[in-house]
This record gives structure tokens, C-alpha cells and sequence, in this order.
């Protein structure tokens, strides 16, 4: 159940699990038992003696992630919101997917890099939901090159047209792993418009708590760190580009909070570089016209509510780590990004300066 305290507003864990069916839980169980056996058979591998033993450890991991993989494709089937890149995406652009993924899980990927590959997911993720068609109108782009001597150079350039798919979308914002990735996304719908439009931003201070365990989880909104203008989300295409949807339990929270006020979205997407199993499904059966666009989907969740086998906290990846005495602000967080993404970004930070301005 949900309450309120000052401030804030509070799901609880036992308000999201009731958007579960059964049938959903059972694929839950049926994936937690797939994967714990395919721990077990990590531990072997690590215990491996012989090269026979290796390769048996080794054949029986990949036997299992495949089993995995192909009942995920059937929950997926079974829910068509949940669209994963690799299942709804020609074959040929597989290895592009798993070869970013690799690079945002490995311990190797340092902070610049891990910046440079969530830039190549969300950008994968936008073609997967937004990519336009062969037979569709196209809309054109004229550009002049910067040569001058001996002649200024021009050429035209043809993009599907899908002006009507994201000129009434609005970036919501779960602060604050879920910035840049929102930036990102925006600026893709900037660059496809054929009239350059630039996102409203609504941003929203949100976590859960840490302290709890999965089954006793509680996710807090704090509206007074919260930046957003009601009128600008009613009957509007919310999106919400976060990298990691673990239980889902943050984006319904601030949904949810948003219909009480009398907000009807039109439709809602979300965007992540990985999501849980239960987290889509979550979203899926929760919200209305909801569709969940993810590169990766993980199968299992731990008792801690982190995704297994996950790619560490993303938002302390891409941001760097707050001092615990002294957490950064929304500038001073835009700030350490650097010139160059907010060069880049110039005219989504504009928007974001803009709703923060107004709600002071």
C-alpha cells in the first residue's frame, strides 16, 4: 500500500508484486532455478582441474543460458510490450548489441568508455523503437559542407519521417543515474524532427531504499527535489530512459503519483540498457499503453533487488561517486559531465534549466 509523509510518497514492495499474475511468477521461479544452476556450474568451472572438466563446466553454462534465453523470448512472444533489441531486431545487428553489453558489464570499462557505449545503446534502443520503415514518407535534410574554396559543397540526405511518433513526447527523468541517458534520448528526437523539437523535461527525485530487502522494498519520491509541470505531461508520450529497471517499482511509483494529479498520459515508453525480467513485467502489467524497449534482459533478481547478473550501479558509472557528506546537486552533476556533453546536449540542458527555473 502507499502513503504519505510530508513531502514525500512511498510505494510499497507489496503494492508492485500485485501487478504480477501467476503465470508471470511461475516464469519468475522457472528462470531463479535456471540461473542459480548456472552459478552452480560457475563454481565448478572456478574448480576445474582438468580440461575435461572445464569444457564439461564450460558446455553446461552455455546449455543453460540458451534454455534461459529461449524462455525469455517466449515471455516475450506471450507480452508484446516488452520489446528486447536482440528478439525484434534482424539478426545481423545481434553481435552489435552483445558486443556493447560485454563492454558495459566488464570491470575493464572505465568511466569515459562506459560513457561512450551507453551513448551506443540508447541510440540502438531509439532505432528500435522509433526506426521508420522502408515504404514510409520521407522527410530531407539539406547540408552545407564547411569547404568554400573552390566551391561551397551541399548535399541532400532522406530519413524516414516520424515527426508524428515524437513531437509530443516528454523526458522523464529518474534522478539521477537516468540524466544522461534521458539527454541522449532526447537529442535523437531533436536530430529525426524535421523541426528540430526539443523535449520538455520533468524530473524526478526518486530512489528506493537501500536499507530493505526485495521483499520489503519501499521506493520514495521526494517532491520537493522533484522538477516538473503537470500541464506539460497531460496527454502527452512520457518516456523514461533509465539504464538499469530492476523491479520497475521506481517508474510506477512516479506514474502512479502523476495519474492521482490527474495526468493522462497518452502512452508511456521506457528505455534501458538492461532490464529484469520482473521489472518489464512489472511496467507491463502496471501502466496503461506501456512499452518497455530494453538491449538486454537479465533473468534474475536477487534479495537485494539487483539485477543478476547486472553491470554494477550504472548510475555511479556514468555520474562518478557522490562523497556520502556531501552529495552533488543536478549542476554540479551537468557540471563534472564536462564541456563537451554539454556542448553536445546544449539545447536539452537549456530544457532541463528551463522546468528546474520555473519550480524553484
Amino acid at each position: 500500500m502507499e502513503e504519505f509523509r510530508m513531502r514525500q510518497v512511498i510505494m510499497e514492495a507489496e503494492s508492485l508484486q500485485g501487478y504480477l499474475t501467476a503465470k508471470d511468477t511461475a516464469y519468475l521461479q522457472k528462470l531463479d532455478g535456471l540461473y542459480n544452476e548456472a552459478m552452480r556450474q560457475f563454481v565448478r568451472l572456478d574448480a576445474a582441474e582438468t580440461t575435461a572438466e572445464k569444457e564439461h563446466a564450460e558446455a553446461e553454462i552455455i546449455a543453460s543460458y540458451d534454455v534461459m534465453g529461449k524462455l525469455l523470448q517466449e515471455i516475450c512472444k506471450e507480452v508484446p510490450q516488452l520489446k528486447v533489441y536482440s528478439f525484434n531486431t534482424e539478426h545481423e545487428s545481434h553481435a552489435e548489441a552483445s558486443r556493447v553489453m560485454a563492454k558495459l558489464r566488464s570491470t575493464e570499462t572505465g568511466h569515459n568508455e562506459f560513457i561512450y557505449y551507453t551513448q551506443r545503446a540508447f541510440e540502438m534502443l531509439f532505432k528500435l523503437a522509433y526506426g521508420g520503415r522502408h515504404e514510409d514518407n520521407k522527410n530531407y535534410l539539406i547540408s552545407k559542407t564547411p569547404v568554400t574554396v573552390p566551391v561551397q559543397n551541399y548535399a541532400v540526405h532522406k530519413i524516414s519521417d516520424i515527426d508524428h511518433k515524437i513531437e509530443n513526447t516528454v523526458m522523464c527523468v529518474m534522478l539521477r543515474g537516468a540524466l544522461l541517458p534521458s539527454m541522449i534520448i532526447s537529442k535523437e528526437i531533436e536530430e529525426y524532427s524535421s523541426h528540430g523539437y526539443v523535449t520538455p523535461f520533468a524530473l524526478f527525485k526518486i530512489k528506493r531504499d537501500e536499507l530493505k530487502k526485495l521483499d520489503d522494498m519501499q521506493y520514495v519520491l521526494n517532491l520537493d527535489m522533484s522538477y516538473f509541470n503537470l500541464e506539460d505531461l497531460d496527454g502527452k508520450d512520457l518516456i523514461f530512459a533509465d539504464p538499469m529497471n530492476a523491479t520497475g517499482g521506481s517508474l510506477i511509483t512516479v506514474v502512479k503519483y502523476l495519474e492521482r494529479q490527474g495526468v493522462k498520459p497518452r502512452s508511456i515508453s521506457c528505455f534501458h540498457v538492461i532490464s529484469s525480467l520482473k521489472g518489464a513485467l512489472c511496467a507491463a502489467r502496471a501502466l496503461k499503453n506501456c512499452s518497455v524497449y530494453t538491449l538486454w534482459m537479465d533473468p534474475a533478481l536477487n534479495a537485494d533487488a539487483y539485477i543478476l547478473p547486472g553491470l554494477g550501479d550504472a548510475g555511479d558509472r556514468i555520474n562518478g561517486m557522490d562523497e556520502p557528506e556531501h552529495p552533488r546537486n543536478m549542476i554540479q552533476l551537468i557540471a563534472d559531465y564536462g564541456a563537451t556533453i554539454a556542448g553536445l546536449y546544449r539545447h536539452q540542458l537549456r530544457a532541463i534549466e528551463n522546468v528546474v527555473l520555473q519550480n524553484k
